[in-house]
């Protein structure tokens, strides 16, 4: 007898084979960063500059993989070392406005690509499908005890707005 959680697993293992967005995988063609910067520059963005301790633990990553990431990054002019903010002895990476409107592109693109695929979806089931999304990765994180800090959602500013007091505001 199949379970509904058995549904879940294979439209889950499906979803993760798509390239929609072009970013599993690596670079591609129309893409504007690869996938790991796409993330780590979300990440940096919402909750502010972070250490590579802070980044290794919020991505649940060994030292030297979040290394090759965060200098990846950096030699691509998407984020840079900074003085702790708070006055901490750790150096941290906040995004740099390139890496800003790059993430603000990329993120459209991907949003773009959505709504074709949503294209005929009234907007009150992309908004359930959004909170259940949403309450799968709750859960996950949860489970993981690495919770992932969300954005604002401001109609009136468009797509996600940072934090205030962030770099990006």
């Amino acid at each position: 007898m199949s379970r509904p959680t058995d549904e879940v697993e294979y439209e889950q293992m499906l979803l993760g084979r798509h390239d929609l967005a072009h970013h599993r995988g690596g670079r591609h063609k129309y893409a504007l960063m690869d996938r790991s910067a796409y993330i780590l520059l979300s990440r940096i963005r919402i909750q502010g500059p972070m250490s590579n301790g802070e980044l290794s633990a919020a991505f649940g990553l060994d030292a030297s993989t979040l290394n090759r990431q965060t200098a990846a990054a950096t030699r691509a002019g998407l984020a840079e070392r900074i003085a702790d903010p708070d006055g901490g002895m750790a150096r941290k990476f906040r995004i740099t406005d390139q890496g800003a409107a790059l993430l603000d592109q990329e993120r459209e693109r991907v949003v773009r690509a959505l709504d074709q695929v949503m294209n005929d979806w009234p907007e009150e089931d992309i908004a359930t499908f959004a909170g259940y999304l949403k309450r799968f990765n709750s859960g996950i994180e949860h489970l993981s005890r690495q919770p992932w800090p969300r954005p604002r959602q401001r109609a009136e500013q468009g797509p996600l707005s940072p934090p205030p007091g962030s770099p990006d505001r």
